[in-house]
């Protein structure tokens, strides 16, 4: 399962990540968040020596999600050497969310 993370621990986590990272930005009362969460869990079983996996929760790290212009959830932001590279919004395929990284393998 994706480890939650929040402002004090992101820029350790994700930007100076030494493998892609797949963020995560979900609400708990989501429902397509419980679903991202599912894929998600298939993709780290998958790619476990490949990519991170992080979790931020929106109600309770508004800050991040602002910075990531994060406007609804489930939001997942793919960082790759400390800079965004990619994002998609909403419940998608694991095959939608692992093209987010392959390139970057």
């Amino acid at each position: 399962m994706a480890l939650r993370i929040n402002a004090e621990n992101f820029e350790e986590k994700v930007l100076k990540a030494d493998k892609p990272v797949l963020v995560d930005f979900y609400s708990d009362t989501c429902i397509p968040c419980k679903q991202m969460a599912g894929i998600l869990g298939d993709i780290e079983d998958e790619h476990e020596d490949t990519v991170y996996i992080y979790k931020v929760n929106v109600n309770y790290d508004k800050a991040l999600a602002e910075q990531y212009k994060v406007m609804s959830v489930p939001t997942v932001i793919c960082f790759v050497n400390g800079e965004q590279k990619g994002k998609v919004v909403g419940l998608k395929e694991q095959e939608k969310v692992e093209a987010l990284f392959e390139e970057y393998l």
